[in-house]
């Protein structure tokens, strides 16, 4: 590791810019009614898939849905979820068996939200209609669902996660924000019949996208980072 010390005095405005959007990015469960502007979201799109990947194959697509197709699938999403129909996931989001430390990060993460809710531990009729919410989108106007090639490796799965990044970062640039929703996952069938997606695409995550209501109580929830040396090893 270069052992000169960065002169913080010279970092650019644009770099401060890009800080602001990467550190103000966080998943957001309330969204107002406000309409976003097809044009943008073409831009934050165009934006996003400047994204690397692997011999520049861009393995991403996208549905993006607004308006009575935006509703018409969130009925269908919400009420699968509803009737307590079992998901049918086409990969596994998860650990199979969860251990330290995550288990301790997912339960703390859990009960930081439902708390700040006034959900308690074992209301589970509240604890599953905020559940249910994620087939709301969070009232978001917009939802975008993402897509992949049956027969892509992880290797592009990786590289999809840097172009949903890409749109969460470049959301914020423009006054957005976002909720990445692996929940919409749990029904590729609704999904697909009503996208018209073809079976060779597995369904990797939906996205809410739109402009925050700050009343909303779930968006006064904060989730936290672990310490830099507990998940980095420097080797000179």
């Amino acid at each position: 590791m270069n052992s000169q010390s960065t002169d913080m005095s010279d970092i650019p405005d644009t770099a401060e810019a890009v800080v602001q959007a990467i550190t103000s990015r966080r998943s957001v469960r309330g969204f107002l009614p406000r309409h976003v502007d097809a044009q943008l979201l073409r831009r934050i799109l165009a934006i996003a898939a400047a994204a690397p990947s692997g011999s520049n194959i861009q393995p991403w697509k996208v549905h993006v849905a607004t308006g009575s197709m935006r509703d018409e699938l969130s009925a269908a999403l919400h009420a699968a979820h509803e009737s307590g129909v079992a998901t049918a996931r086409e990969y596994e989001y998860y650990p199979m068996a969860w251990r330290s430390p995550y288990i301790e990060r997912r339960r703390a993460c859990g009960w930081g939200l439902y708390g700040a809710l006034g959900i308690k531990k074992g209301e589970r009729e509240a604890t599953a209609r905020q559940h249910g919410r994620n087939y709301l989108f969070f009232d978001a106007p917009v939802v975008l669902i993402f897509t992949i090639d049956n027969d892509l490796q992880k290797g592009s799965w990786l590289d999809y996660g840097m172009f949903l990044e890409n749109i969460m970062v470049a959301a914020r640039g423009f006054g957005l924000h976002t909720c990445p929703q692996a929940a919409l996952a749990n029904y590729p069938d609704i999904v697909k019949r009503l996208l018209g997606i073809d079976a060779k695409q597995t369904l990797v995550c939906g996205m809410a996208i739109g402009y925050e209501d700050p009343t909303c109580a779930a968006n006064q929830f904060r989730t936290t980072r672990i310490d830099l040396d507990e998940f980095v090893t420097f080797h000179e």
